[in-house]
């Protein structure tokens, strides 16, 4: 695997198997080091490239099949830097399902501030642009697994958040929470029963996390109980009119919500 360098460009070709992942990762990463990127942006796109790239090892040749992958970054003087993911199989994106399948393209668009995606009988091309003034909020740090739990009910998902949301987290956990609900098209329950209350980065977490739900033809499920500083901050910014909050304490019995998107 041998990198092609110019002034403003960077590339590599390799096998389309999983063990080169890394290694693409970090000379992308090393690249973007010179170019002036700042950790959280650098942060921001590695991890958009490696969801694009992964998808083309993983979808795009029938399995034992040889393929290979392409990255090509260029770094363009208004300072956006533009990277394309291309292959010359046929991949296609899994549909939305309670596995980690299918959450390639939502990871790359909470990342940077545009995805295209070309398909075509000799292959497929993502473009990942991250724009010079970076405002998607997908470089702050996911939370700790232990502030965001998620499992699976029968056709919908259940996801606890507990302790403080402030606003600089509350894109970290709206990603997290849009991964769990593959960006609002599995029915969820949030349980925010011990949420801190230190909040706004939940409720305007939510606020987006329901507008994806709404799309796909879903509505957020919320436990906060009347007391709670949940129930409160949510009904202050008028989130609960997005939302069906319900005040069920232990155990809960939360049917899930009528419809499925399929």
């Amino acid at each position: 695997m041998r990198d092609r360098l110019g002034d403003h460009h960077w590339g590599v070709e390799f096998p389309a198997v999983a063990g080169r992942l890394s290694v693409v990762r970090n000379r992308l990463d090393t690249w973007l080091v010179d170019r002036g990127l700042s950790e959280d942006d650098r942060y921001d796109l590695v991890i958009a490239v490696n969801e694009a790239v992964s998808n083309a090892v993983e979808h795009a040749y029938p399995p034992g099949s040889p393929g290979v992958v392409r990255v090509d970054a260029d770094a363009w003087p208004d300072g956006r830097i533009e990277v394309v993911v291309a292959d010359d199989g046929m991949w296609r994106v899994p549909p939305a399902t309670l596995s980690d399948r299918g959450r390639g393209l939502l990871l790359m668009r909470e990342n940077v501030d545009e995805v295209r995606v070309d398909r075509a009988g000799t292959g497929t091309r993502v473009t990942l642009v991250l724009n010079a003034r970076h405002t998607t909020g997908g470089t702050f740090r996911l939370p700790p697994p232990e502030q965001v739990l998620v499992s699976e009910g029968d056709g919908w998902v259940e996801v606890v958040v507990s302790g403080d949301v402030p606003a600089r987290a509350g894109p970290a956990v709206r990603r997290r929470v849009l991964t769990a609900a593959r960006g609002g098209a599995v029915p969820i329950v949030l349980d925010l029963r011990a949420l801190g209350t230190r909040n706004e980065g939940m409720v305007r977490a939510l606020r987006a996390v329901a507008e994806a739900a709404a799309a796909a033809g879903n509505r957020v499920v919320v436990r906060a109980p009347e007391a709670g500083p949940a129930h409160t901050a949510l009904v202050a910014a008028g989130v609960d009119q997005v939302v069906d909050l319900v005040a069920h304490v232990s155990p809960p019995q939360v049917p899930p919500p009528p419809s499925r998107a399929r």
